[in-house]
């Protein structure tokens, strides 16, 4: 049952990493990029647990794969919403 648990959110992260990628393909958005790579490392997080099992998941190299994951989606948001540039309009 675990295996096919990992299987399934292995394949959904895939296939949510072909969406975002198509969708920086349409329109050359980084964001889109970030979330792709993002969906992909965490796939290749879920990738590590099913090939070395489920101990390895409390292990450094999850929790890093998952570290720069996540740190991923927060540098797409605020890289998204913060202002361009430091120089003052006039």
């Amino acid at each position: 049952m675990i295996d096919f648990l990992l299987g399934a959110t292995t394949t959904a992260n895939m296939v949510l990493a072909l969406i975002f990628l198509r969708f920086y393909r349409r329109v050359r958005d980084r964001f889109f990029l970030y979330f792709t790579a993002a969906f992909a490392l965490e796939s290749v997080s879920q990738l590590c647990i099913w090939a070395f099992g489920p101990y390895i998941e409390h292990g450094v190299t999850v929790f890093v794969i998952r570290l720069v994951a996540y740190s991923l989606i927060l540098l797409a948001i605020l890289d998204k919403n913060l202002p361009k540039g430091s120089g003052r309009r006039e």
